[in-house]
């Protein structure tokens, strides 16, 4: 576990019940895709009151270029092979059926830049709708191939998860989301994070990895547990 500064102040109540709890993802991380279905099983068998979760911009492939790639050439450029980057991907799935996810890698055939997404997902906070359009990025991405990078795509997307054409729009061409995606890109590299999903509790406790619940329930009775002491204190 490690400490690290949050992006957001909390300001813990009097009956230390509030939890910030901020999720550093990228909307082409299949383990993140896990790691949000595992994190809300948890919060549904055993829900966390005053929770506020706030998803996190993390760009795997930043230097990825703003019309993607193809998928074919990317996945030969990190794995060396299709045939090795299949066999991983083929495991990926089989977690991925444990949590109901019906991955289907093999309709992908674009690799995206990520920037456009998390611009939205910035704009979609502002309404209270990011966590359902992440999972709608994951969906369309992960089980039916979309392009996420594409900007028309995305604005279709975010309207059907409720937020305006004209407040999609403006996100998607970065403005003003821009700087705020790219802050939280910057910023979780200068708190040393290499990979994701990276968990970071009340800011002062990290975890990386898309955990179990059992893993995720300790790590919310630890910060409980610190926010008590420095109450008492």
């Amino acid at each position: 576990m490690q400490a690290a500064r949050p992006l957001a102040i909390l300001r813990v109540g009097e009956d230390n019940t509030a939890m910030l709890l901020e999720i550093f993802a990228d909307t082409v991380c299949p383990w993140c895709y896990i790691g949000k279905r595992r994190l809300m099983r948890a919060l549904a068998n055993r829900p966390q009151p005053g929770l506020i979760i706030r998803w996190r911009a993390f760009q795997l492939n930043p230097g990825m270029p703003m019309a993607g790639i193809d998928r074919a050439q990317y996945m030969t450029a990190k794995f060396g092979s299709l045939e090795r980057a299949q066999r991983v991907f083929d495991s990926v799935a089989r977690v991925g059926r444990n949590e109901g996810i019906e991955f289907q890698f093999e309709r992908i055939k674009r690799t995206p830049n990520t920037l456009r997404s998390h611009r939205l997902l910035q704009a979609a906070a502002r309404i209270g709708r990011e966590g359902a359009l992440l999972d709608r990025f994951y969906g369309a991405y992960f089980t039916e191939g979309a392009d996420i990078g594409d900007p028309d795509k995305l604005v279709g997307l975010a309207e059907e998860m409720g937020l305006p054409a004209d407040m999609a729009r403006a996100a998607v061409e970065g403005i003003p989301e821009i700087d705020l995606a790219l802050a939280e890109d910057f910023q979780s590299r200068r708190l040393g994070i290499t990979g994701v999903p990276y968990l970071i509790f009340n800011g002062r406790f990290g975890l990386s990895g898309a955990q179990e619940p059992e893993v995720l329930y300790s790590m919310f009775d630890l910060a409980r547990e610190d926010d008590k002491e420095r109450l008492a204190s």
